[in-house]
């Protein structure tokens, strides 16, 4: 069930049968710098993940990380989405993509449509976005979909600091 349709892409929401897919996305040097080890390494771990983390957010909050696919060839490209987490006041907006697709447009256009589907179809009042201080690509995109940089925060109290950036509806 797709959730999201774009120009070129589809947004729909995980399953466990998109394990794989998680497990080489997880395990990229580039999500691991940036967002973190989450210890998926192995096909049982990636469908756990998948239990623990997207279903289960379907369930409580009827949004969560949603699958993104070319429209024209059903690739599996990234996940974007809302996630609602227990040191976040607000929803915020998550995005990963394989480096592969990077550079042609595929995470703005993801995460403008998300962020749009928030604002309209969840009717939520404020949207925000967190990103390692440095990730410029990511901090980057986040501007150009109009999120402006907020303060910063730490997720836990021994925690790293992370930018949170903010939009208002």
């Amino acid at each position: 069930m797709n959730v999201i349709e774009t120009d070129r892409l589809l947004l729909r929401r995980l399953t466990t049968d998109d394990a794989e897919f998680i497990l080489e996305l997880l395990n990229e040097p580039s999500f691991l710098r940036f967002i973190g080890d989450k210890g998926v390494r192995t096909l049982a771990d990636a469908r756990a993940y998948i239990v623990q983390g997207p279903l289960a957010s379907y369930e409580q909050h009827g949004f969560g990380l949603l699958l993104v696919s070319l429209k024209d060839g059903a690739d599996s490209i990234g996940i974007c989405g809302l996630l609602k987490r227990e040191t976040l006041a607000d929803v915020d907006l998550g995005f990963a993509f394989l480096p592969r697709f990077w550079s042609q447009g595929f995470a703005r256009e993801a995460a403008e449509a998300v962020k749009a589907h928030g604002l309209n179809a969840l009717a939520l009042e404020r949207i925000v976005a967190i990103t390692n201080p440095d990730n410029e690509t990511s901090i980057r995109l986040l501007e150009k979909i109009g999120f402006q940089f907020e303060r910063m925060i730490k997720l836990a109290e021994d925690g790293a600091e992370t930018k949170l950036f903010a939009l208002a509806s």
